[in-house]
């Protein structure tokens, strides 16, 4: 059996879609690297200052008006909300390793 794709010309519509979501993966990459810079330096001032590495009511806070920006962004807000709660827990994570020194 052979592939068919392989003997097909390139679907210029389709690759126009992947440049764009690869574009947008890229932007993705680089704002969570940002993020997390950020994060790291407040988990170094968390741990200088003696500052749980968690704060439960912001995060709930976070939850919350990210799941509003979804809804109006047209995104379902159970994925935002999975997603924002993965990366507060990696940062939560960084933070205990933070005051652990």
């Amino acid at each position: 059996m052979t592939d068919q794709t392989s003997d097909a010309a390139p679907d210029q519509t389709l690759a126009a879609f992947r440049k764009s979501i690869d574009n947008i993966d890229a932007a993705l990459i680089h704002m969570l690297a940002e993020r997390f810079r950020i994060t790291q330096a407040v988990g170094e001032y968390k741990a200088r200052t003696q500052l749980p590495p968690a704060d439960p009511s912001r995060e709930a806070r976070q939850i919350e008006r990210l799941r509003k920006l979804a809804v109006e962004a047209d995104l379902d807000p159970e994925f935002s909300e999975k997603f924002i709660r993965f990366v507060i827990d990696e940062v939560i994570r960084h933070h205990e390793i933070a005051r652990r020194g």
